[in-house]
C-alpha cells in the first residue's frame, strides 16, 4: 500500500474497531466520548506524548511504537494504583508513513487493548510535514480517595523499586550501535525493555493502602525519586549496590563502576518506585512472590531534602545530572 492515506478512511478501517468495547466511545462517530466511572470510584487521567527521534527511532516497528505509546500511559495509571479503562489517541502521521504503517500500528494497539483491558474512545489523526508524533490520554479508575500519590512518603519509610533499572537506556545504545553486551540474548532483552516497557498495573493496584508514595521511573530512578521527595517534603538516601540490575547492567558495572550512576539516571524504565513503612516489608516480600516480580529495597526516606547516593563503601557519591530533561532553557 502506498500513498497518503485518507483520515476518515483510516478512522473507519483501523481505529473505530478498537472502540467496540466501550459504548461511551459512540463508535468514534461523534466529537467526544461520554463515559462515567463505576460507583464509588474516581477517574485517574494521564497524558504522554512520544515523538520520533526522542522516544522511538524512525525504523522502529510501528506495532511496537503503538504499544509503547499506550504502555507509558498505563504505567502512569499503575503508579497511582488505577485500573485502566479507556484512552484517546492523537496521531500526527509524519512523512513516509503509509496505510501499511497505520495498519501495523493499529494492530499493536489491538494487541495491548486485549492484554490490558483498555479501549480506544476517541482522538484525532492528522498529516504532519515532519516526524511522527503521537499523544495518548489514558483514563483509569480507582476507589475514591484511595489513589497513590507522590506526596505521602514519610521519614523512616523504606524505598522499593520493581524489576531492574537501566535496561531501556542500554537498549537504545544497542540500537544506535553504541554498545553491545557481546551476547545476542542480552542485547535483545535490552532492546525489548526500550521498545516495550511493562506497565506494573497489578503491582500498583496491590500497593493501594500499603505504599505511602509512588511514581513510575520514566526520567530516571534518581530524578523520579527526587520528585517523590519534593512532593513529600522529605529527603532520601539510596544505596547504589542495592539497585537491581539485569545481567547486562551487572556486567557493565563490574567492569566500570561509573555505569551504576549512568543506569540510575537513564530513563524509560517504567518500573514502579515506591515508599512504604518498615512494617510492610514482609507483605511486600509476599507480594513479590505472588506476582512473580522482583521488588527490591534500595534505600530509605529521611528528614530534610534532596537525595543522597551511597557507594559500595557507604560514602556519598556525586551522580551529576539526576535524569533526563526535555527542556534545559538558559536562566
Amino acid at each position: 500500500m502506498n500513498g497518503a492515506p485518507d483520515e476518515f478512511h483510516l478512522i473507519r478501517r483501523y481505529f473505530a474497531p478498537l472502540a467496540a468495547g466501550e459504548p461511551g466511545a459512540l463508535g468514534l462517530g461523534d466529537d467526544a466520548a461520554a463515559i462515567k466511572p463505576a460507583d464509588g470510584h474516581s477517574f485517574v487521567v494521564t497524558a504522554d506524548t512520544i515523538a520520533e527521534g526522542v522516544h522511538f527511532l524512525p525504523d522502529d516497528p510501528p506495532n511496537q511504537i503503538a504499544r509503547k505509546a499506550l504502555r507509558v500511559n498505563l504505567s502512569d495509571l499503575a503508579a497511582m494504583g488505577a485500573a485502566p479503562r479507556a484512552y484517546t489517541l492523537a496521531l500526527a502521521l509524519g512523512r513516509g508513513r503509509d496505510e501499511e504503517w497505520v495498519a501495523a500500528f493499529a494492530s499493536g494497539l489491538a494487541d495491548d487493548q486485549q492484554r490490558f483491558g483498555v479501549t480506544l474512545i476517541g482522538g484525532d489523526t492528522v498529516a504532519a510535514p515532519g516526524p511522527t508524533t503521537l499523544s495518548v490520554t489514558a483514563i483509569g479508575e480507582v476507589g475514591e480517595g484511595r489513589e497513590l500519590t507522590r506526596g505521602g512518603a514519610r521519614a523512616g519509610d523504606h524505598i522499593w523499586v520493581s524489576g531492574t533499572i537501566g535496561d531501556a537506556g542500554l537498549g537504545l545504545r544497542v540500537l544506535r550501535d553504541e554498545l553491545s553486551s557481546g551476547d545476542e540474548s542480552l542485547d535483545a532483552a535490552a532492546i525489548s525493555a526500550y521498545r516495550l516497557p511493562e506497565p506494573r498495573i497489578a503491582l500498583g493496584n496491590a500497593l493501594l493502602g500499603l505504599a505511602t508514595g509512588a511514581i513510575d521511573v520514566s526520567d530516571g530512578l534518581a530524578a523520579d525519586l527526587g520528585h517523590i521527595c519534593e512532593q513529600s517534603s522529605t529527603g532520601a538516601v539510596i544505596e547504589l549496590p542495592a539497585v537491581p540490575l539485569s545481567e547486562f547492567g551487572t556486567r557493565l558495572a563490574a567492569d566500570d563502576p561509573a555505569w551504576l550512576t549512568r543506569l540510575i539516571t537513564g530513563g524509560d524504565d517504567y518500573e514502579l518506585l515506591f515508599s512504604a513503612p518498615p512494617a510492610a516489608e514482609s507483605e511486600i516480600g509476599a507480594l513479590a512472590e505472588r506476582l512473580a516480580l522482583r521488588i527490591t529495597r534500595i534505600g530509605a526516606i529521611e528528614p530534610g531534602s534532596g537525595l543522597r547516593v551511597l557507594d559500595h563503601a557507604g560514602n556519598s557519591t556525586e551522580i551529576g545530572s539526576a535524569g533526563y530533561r526535555h527542556f534545559q532553557f538558559d536562566r
